[in-house]
């Protein structure tokens, strides 16, 4: 099988139950080789309108009419359809955004897989509360509420985990009754078409489930977001564009929900179990080259072990191979060359605040056949103070800062010494701090001596820039669907 699904024919726009071309063409650049993989069809304005009026149509039709049952019966469905094209789609993530292999079969796709499958078993179980009020006249009511779908959901996901994250939203917002227009990353048009294409052998209606590609200002993003027949939108990216989508639902006062942007701290104590500390910080740093918004960009590390540390941390960083990800490589590429020069521009902005670079800073030699890929070294970095821009703002690179700490209260203080609030790793082998510290935490996730462990019915989300809302369980269930209290006096 090619390592490209979509190498001779066209990603197109999923509209109203039709593959379908819209008003031009761009192209999908593998970022290892930094070439043209395939041609994706842009969706026109007239596009988008046409699919967010298929989703209203569904909603009015056999979707709107099926019970829960039959629903949740057509996701687990879908799920299947994953796994039974489990290859096709690994291959589209890994041409999509070069990330390892041994990620895209261990972590994205199987979750993908596992997000309709939890989603359609939560929503089936789920109960509503219901009360007996008793009247003054001696006679008494019942109240129960009902859940109603929202309606038609815009969808925006991000390049870098694009199958996972989009199907985190996609499940529960089906799962619940909606309907569902999905902008994928123009990055990553790829593994969301292969979801189409399954949505389509499943049986899931016409209109249900529409995907339209394109990019975000002034294009298909934008011509989504602000469709005024649009009822609630969800996101996750940068916090710039979460600000701009905003500001667009705003006008209609509709049910946004947000995962943005991270500069996330680790916290190791120096009681902590030291190798299993640098092992979870090797991952929590450099895992799909740092491009995962829980990833760690601030390290601080109690003063008696720092220097043992950032030794440590730079040798298992040397270790890391970097190159084609079919190779078995640890690292692939960034996304694209025009990330790669933002990270490259943060390298160079920390050497001119002063940073000491341990290790990394630059391009990797890869030889010929790699040398136009989108790829950079990990670094680690030294030496900074803590209002360096380079310490305070998202780089999404697989870079980290560390500096040192000397007392419990000094660490929380820097760590919630940021303007997001997404996750914290929290290293010690003291259970007392650990609580302790945890609860002190300005952040929606935190990990104790563990990192990127996740239960699919716990709450997931950020405090600040990081976002609006949580996410997972009964949180999404919450969010995609509106509860009507019914009274009846008896």
């Amino acid at each position: 099988m090619s390592h490209y699904p979509f190498a001779e024919r066209p990603i197109l726009n999923y509209v109203g139950g039709k593959f379908t071309e819209g008003a031009d063409w761009f192209d999908n650049v593998n970022p290892v080789n930094g070439k043209v993989a395939g041609k994706v069809s842009a969706a026109s304005e007239r596009l988008v309108a046409d699919a967010v009026a298929a989703a209203q149509l569904a909603l009015k039709g056999p979707w709107g009419r099926m019970s829960q049952a039959e629903r949740c019966k057509l996701l687990v469905r879908v799920a299947e359809g994953i796994e039974a094209r489990f290859d096709e789609f690994a291959a589209a993530e890994i041409a999509d955004t070069g990330k390892s292999l041994h990620q895209a079969r261990t972590i994205d796709i199987p979750r993908g897989a596992a997000n309709f499958r939890v989603f359609a078993a939560l929503a089936e179980a789920r109960a509503m509360p219901s009360f007996r009020t008793d009247l003054p006249d001696g006679r008494s009511a019942i109240n129960y509420a009902i859940a109603r779908p929202l309606g038609v959901v815009a969808i925006v996901s991000p390049w870098n985990l694009p199958l996972l994250l989009m199907t985190w939203k996609v499940a529960p917002a089906l799962a619940c009754g909606n309907v569902v227009v999905v902008k994928p990353s123009e990055e990553t048009p790829s593994s969301a078409t292969l979801l189409a294409e399954v949505m389509d052998e499943a049986g899931v209606p016409p209109g249900v489930f529409n995907l339209v590609h394109g990019f975000g200002a002034a294009s298909t993003g934008e011509w989504l977001t602000a469709n005024p027949d649009i009822d609630a939108i969800t996101f996750t990216g940068e916090s710039a564009t979460g600000s701009a989508i905003m500001r667009v639902a705003a006008a209609g006062v509709k049910p946004v929900s947000f995962e943005l942007g991270g500069k996330n701290a680790a916290l190791v104590f120096a009681d902590c179990d030291f190798d299993e500390a640098v092992a979870g910080t090797v991952r929590s740093v450099f895992s799909n080259c740092g491009q995962v918004c829980l990833c760690t960009e601030r390290v601080y590390v109690e003063r008696p072990i720092f220097d043992r540390f950032v030794k440590a941390l730079a040798e298992r960083a040397e270790t890391l191979t970097i190159g084609d990800p079919w190779s078995g490589a640890d690292m692939g590429p960034l996304i694209s060359h025009g990330h790669r020069e933002k990270v490259l521009g943060y390298y160079d902005l920390a050497r001119e605040e002063g940073a000491v670079v341990v290790t990394g800073g630059g391009v990797p030699e890869l030889g010929d056949a790699l040398s136009t890929g989108a790829f950079v070294q990990p670094t680690i970095l030294t030496g900074l103070d803590q209002n360096a821009r380079s310490v305070r703002e998202e780089i999404f690179g697989p870079v980290c800062h560390i500096a040192p700490f000397d007392s419990e209260e000094e660490a929380i203080a820097l760590a919630n010494d940021t303007d997001y609030g997404l996750a914290a790793a929290i290293w010690t082998r003291d259970v007392s701090r650990a609580h302790r510290v945890a609860a002190s935490m300005e952040t929606g996730i935190v990990w104790v001596n563990e990192w990127f462990l996740r239960d699919l019915r716990t709450p997931f989300g950020g405090m600040k820039l990081s976002g609006i809302g949580r996410e997972g369980g009964e949180h999404s269930l919450g969010f995609y669907s509106e509860p009507t209290n019914i009274c009846v006096k008896l």
